[in-house]
Order: structure tokens, then C-alpha cells, then sequence
């Protein structure tokens, strides 16, 4: 296959095209697996997956992750789907890295479009390597010595139905928190990178709550520098595929009537995040 990069984004971001994902080779599978690690977020357009065959490209991947709460599609439970209109809207408008409530949280995940609005429903995703590359040098040496916790119950309201509902399922699903440094090390690239987000991470460890509440604020607020974003508007029949190591994404929620429908796979890391 004749594959081609083309950054859409001075720092995070590339379409590729001359692939077809549902026949990809090895040497192919390695070319697309760098460009994830090199852009942090890859985009495919005019892609035709059934759901088995995105779950087998994923499989190729890694190990995959069926999620506990998530509604899965009907004939593959590795994949979710996010499936939102004005009758039942979406928790996913939030800053976040997938599954960082986990020990062992996404390498990438691989979503396709199913069904798209004709207007709005847009992703965006943040460099939180080089959000982390334009901290100062003294709250860098701060932050390195620190961990967080990250829990799923922290992403849900109980201000509607089905927030409590889901809140209760998770609680019950997974009762502990986990626990993350608040720097991360990407074991590929050696790059580091800032690893706390708004839906999971409710406090950093070993510091007074008011140290953890400010802590928290000046990070998240950072992350949400515009020059460390990026922002895609999709097309039906698109395929991203994002590093979850280095970045965090956010859904808009702004096409209510519309419907919008999306798959997700997720590939599994090989160890906890250090």
C-alpha cells in the first residue's frame, strides 16, 4: 500500500491516506502504529468497517478493553457506542484520557463514524506533552515527585437518571480508585507528559487538599491553552485512531436534535503508566 502522512496541526494531528483498514498489512500496520506515536492522533477518511472487522484491526494492536458501564455494540462487546441525540445526550464533553481509572489504562483508542450531524458534533484533542514541555522548570521538578487518583465515579452526575444509574453500576463495578503519577513517561518515544484530567483524576496524593484543589486547577486550566489543541470535524465513514498516552479529547455537544453515532475500540497499555 502506498501510505501518506499530511499533519493537519502544527503539533498534534495527520491525515493519512492510501489505506484501506479493513486489508492492512504488517509493514502498513508498523507505518500507521509510528504515525499514532509521532502525531499523537491519526485520521483515515472514507474507511468501510464493519464492526468486526475494526475490532480485528485493533486486536492487531493490542489487548482490547470492554468496558464495564459503556453500551457495547450488539454483536462485538469489545466495541462501545456512543450513540447521542436530544433524547439522550452524552458524558463525554469533558477533558479526558480514556479509562485512566484503571491500572492499566488505553494505549489508543480507534473510534469510527457511524452517523454525523450535518453540523457540530466536532472532536478536540490536546498535546499534554507539550502542554507539559511549556511548564516552568520549577513546578516540573513539583509535579514529578507526585501521583494522583483516578476514579470512574468522578465522571458521572447524579443529576439525571441516567448519571445515578451509571454512577451506581460503577460503583459497583469498580469500588477502588487507582492511583497514576502525575508525569508520565511514554515507553516509546521517552517523551513525558502531563497525566492528570477533568472526568477521572479527583486528587493528587501527599499534599494538603487545598495544595491538590489549586494543583489540579492551574493544570487543567493549562491544558486548555488553545495553541495546544486541534479540532476535527467529521465526516461518515472517518476512522481516528489517538494515542491516549499523550493527549486528551473532548466531544462537543453541540448538534442536539441531530443524532450522532460513533464506534470505539480500545487497545489496552502493556503495563501501569510510569
Amino acid at each position: 500500500m502506498s501510505l501518506q502522512v499530511q499533519p493537519v496541526h502544527p503539533l498534534l494531528g495527520a491525515r493519512i491516506s492510501g489505506v484501506d483498514l479493513a486489508c492492512v498489512d504488517d509493514a502498513t500496520l508498523a507505518q500507521i502504529e509510528a504515525a499514532i506515536v509521532e502525531h499523537k492522533v491519526v485520521f483515515l477518511e472514507d474507511q468501510h468497517w464493519s464492526a468486526a472487522q475494526q475490532k480485528h484491526f485493533a486486536e492487531r494492536l493490542g489487548e482490547l478493553h470492554v468496558h464495564p458501564v459503556f453500551e457495547a455494540d450488539p454483536g462485538v462487546r469489545e466495541l462501545v457506542v456512543f450513540a447521542y441525540d436530544d433524547k439522550r445526550k452524552g458524558a463525554n464533553d469533558t477533558w479526558h484520557a480514556d479509562v485512566t481509572f484503571a491500572e492499566r489504562p488505553l494505549k489508543y483508542g480507534i473510534l469510527f463514524a457511524e452517523e454525523i450531524p450535518p453540523l457540530g458534533g466536532d472532536t478536540l484533542w490536546v498535546d499534554t506533552e507539550a502542554a507539559w514541555q511549556a511548564l516552568s522548570t520549577p513546578l516540573k521538578q513539583t509535579l514529578e515527585q507526585l501521583s494522583a487518583v483516578h476514579t470512574f465515579h468522578n465522571s458521572f452526575s447524579p443529576d439525571d437518571d441516567a448519571g445515578i444509574e451509571r454512577l451506581e453500576r460503577s460503583r459497583s463495578l469498580m469500588p477502588r480508585p487507582t492511583r497514576h503519577p502525575v508525569v508520565r513517561t511514554h515507553p516509546v518515544s521517552g517523551r513525558k507528559s502531563i497525566y492528570i484530567n477533568r472526568a477521572f483524576t479527583s486528587h493528587i496524593c501527599d499534599v494538603s487538599r487545598v495544595e491538590s484543589e489549586h494543583l489540579l486547577a492551574l493544570l487543567l486550566q493549562h491544558l486548555q491553552i488553545p495553541e495546544f489543541q486541534m479540532r476535527w470535524a467529521w465526516k461518515t465513514n472517518t476512522v481516528a485512531i489517538w494515542d491516549n498516552r499523550s493527549t486528551q479529547h473532548l466531544a462537543v455537544a453541540d448538534y442536539f436534535p441531530n443524532r450522532r453515532r460513533v464506534r470505539r475500540a480500545a487497545v489496552l497499555e502493556e503495563a501501569r503508566p510510569v
